[in-house]
């Protein structure tokens, strides 16, 4: 009689753990709606975040500029130094950014290795200054190409400015730990 009265009470105190457990997800980070026993989609009629109205943020992945918004910005600028009528202004723009796209899809190709990546970005960026030259006029060919060597200029020293600033941060972060350690 005491033997059975055991086995009944150590198999409810086993169910009752493991029902227990199971409504927290085990400490996994699968229980509140992930794991099948929680309070989620998954086995119940709780809410979870999906389901919830209002804005959805997803936080993993930046927004991407569209690339007829960075042409349009760079014919901006190149509009005054390069003297461009309306006309010009526009077909420029779409040519950069037909090469924007193109030059995105050559990027994300993982079948390509770097150097053919890089021979094609190179055959495409003289297409592209071709057909730009080719809306140009002489006097503008001219101001274009000094116009693009300061758009590099200005690329390289911001990247730069970028890279020496991340640095300088690396370097603030490891002086407290000396301190520390003095």
């Amino acid at each position: 009689m005491k033997a059975t009265q055991n086995l009944i009470i150590l198999v409810f105190t086993l169910f009752c753990f493991n029902f227990a457990s199971a409504q927290y997800g085990n400490g996994y980070g699968n229980g509140y709606g992930n794991g099948y026993g929680g309070y989620g989609r998954a086995g119940g009629m709780g809410m979870d975040r999906s389901m919830m109205g209002g804005p959805q943020q997803n936080t993993s992945k930046p927004k991407e500029i569209p690339v007829e918004e960075t042409a349009a910005k760079i014919v901006e600028q190149m509009k005054p130094v390069v003297n461009l009528d309306e006309l010009q202004a526009i077909a420029i723009t779409n040519v950069f950014a037909d090469g924007l796209r193109e030059q995105g899809i050559l990027i994300k190709n993982e079948s390509s290795s770097q150097d053919e990546k890089m021979e094609q970005l190179k055959a495409l960026k003289e297409a592209m200054t071709k057909k730009i030259t080719a809306f140009l006029n002489p006097d503008q060919i001219e101001k274009y190409n000094n116009f693009m060597a300061d758009f590099k200029e200005v690329k390289k020293t911001k990247s730069k400015k970028k890279k020496d600033k991340d640095s300088k941060d690396i370097k603030e972060e490891e002086k407290p730990a000396e301190k520390v350690q003095e």
